[in-house]
């Protein structure tokens, strides 16, 4: 069953089968958000990411970064992601049109942040989530027909 349902900026419907989230900043041990902190969060998601998930290529959308007027410590300035961090597992119908589409359809997984713990849905996603350009870094998929009933896609 699907958690969700987006519309992507192309028309694409596609589903999200999986959604993980963390606070961005949850277990910052000591120190202030700044960029090579931030950096070495985004990759810990990536490889978690390509590891949790490892049928479908992972995309980063890009996070907005805030700069407010603080104290530049030793890693440099202050530099705030939004506050909630997101891994989510999408499929949609297979890229390839001589596909069967019963036995194939497209995955992707993506990371990305927001300002709220909500499920994105429809439209009311991100705009730069819904802005994923899914036909060039989706890959299809071929359905096992082996797959026990409800287990992965």
């Amino acid at each position: 069953m699907a958690l969700a349902r987006l519309t992507l900026a192309s028309g694409r419907s596609v589903v999200l089968s999986e959604l993980r989230l963390s606070s961005t900043y949850g277990d910052l041990p000591e120190g202030y958000p700044c960029g090579p902190g931030n950096e070495v969060r985004i990759q810990g998601l990536l490889r978690s990411a390509a590891r949790d998930f490892p049928s479908a290529p992972v995309h980063l959308v890009p996070p907005p970064r805030e700069y407010p007027d603080q104290y530049a410590g030793a890693y440099g300035p202050v530099e705030i992601l939004p506050s909630v961090a997101c891994v989510g597992a999408f499929r949609s119908t297979a890229l390839d049109p001589a596909h069967d589409p019963v036995l194939y359809h497209s995955r992707l997984t993506v990371v990305w942040f927001q300002p709220t713990a909500d499920v994105p849905s429809g439209c009311d996603a991100e705009r730069a989530l819904r802005d994923v350009d899914w036909d060039e870094l989706a890959r299809d998929h071929e359905l096992r027909p082996d797959a026990p009933p409800g287990g992965p896609l």
